[in-house]
């Protein structure tokens, strides 16, 4: 784990550029939050991002999307399976099968640093959270965690203080938000949650800054990422506004 004398010093969160869900490219049969993605990414020394679902037998499972249909061989909502069934399924275009967070652990073996979203269902449950943490307790490598969702980085603040956390972010203008109330959208765009998120880092929609309270995060002294970069050029202009990109599609 990571003890809280860490947070004096985030340099190492922003050392490297963070491959999106690996150094993924499904031309090459090597697909997003996959086994071969994270390798690829650690033979270039890349930080890893990636994408934590919750199986319907309560474990961890780098996955990104809520259901298979987009990725696999299969259909159906990732949480509807057990990790048992769900590693039975065959990604479309790779061999790779899904891994859960443990196995992921075991791979990257602190070679890289691992930049892990957890997703949510925006219902209050904290099940993966805890599972998260759980499996993380122990763990030497340099990591820190993430979500959308600030209800999950406060329990995150709460299960373990001394874990790094961030929040993901952007202005909150997407559909996927149409199902939370307006209020609790405004709220999250200006970070009102900061006083019990206590978010070490923001992850920020590239496309969406700059960004006033971002800035004043930033100046603040907290790190901040941007994403998802997919050109060199777009990348020239993130750094403008972030400590370091997260990016696919080109090697940064």
């Amino acid at each position: 784990m990571r003890y809280s004398r860490h947070l004096r010093d985030l340099s190492w969160l922003v050392e490297r550029p963070i491959a999106h869900r690996g150094l993924h490219d499904r031309n090459r049969g090597v697909v997003e939050n996959s086994a071969s993605a994270f390798a690829a990414a650690l033979s270039h020394h890349y930080a890893i991002e990636c994408d934590l679902q919750l199986t319907a037998d309560g474990e961890a499972v780098v996955f990104h999307d809520d259901t298979l249909n987009r990725v696999m061989e299969a259909e159906g909502r990732v949480d509807g399976h057990t990790v048992k069934e769900l590693k039975a399924l065959q990604f479309r275009h790779s061999s790779d099968r899904i891994q859960t967070l443990a196995d992921l652990l075991d791979q990257v073996a602190g070679r890289a640093t691992l930049v892990i979203e957890l997703k949510s269902h925006w219902t209050g449950d904290m099940r993966l959270a805890a599972r998260t943490v759980e499996v993380l307790t122990g763990y030497t490598g340099p990591f820190a965690l993430m979500s959308f969702d600030p209800d999950v980085v406060a329990a995150l603040a709460e299960m373990a203080p001394a874990m790094v956390r961030g929040i993901t972010a952007d202005r909150t203008f997407d559909g996927e938000y149409s199902v939370l109330p307006l209020a609790r959208r405004v709220a999250m765009r200006n970070f009102h949650h900061l006083p019990r998120t206590r978010a070490h880092f923001v992850s920020f929609n590239f496309n969406e800054l700059p960004f006033e309270p971002v800035s004043e995060i930033r100046a603040a002294g907290h790190p901040v990422i941007s994403w998802t970069i997919k050109s060199p050029e777009a990348a020239a202009r993130a750094r403008r506004w972030s400590d370091q990109i997260t990016f696919e599609g080109f090697m940064a």
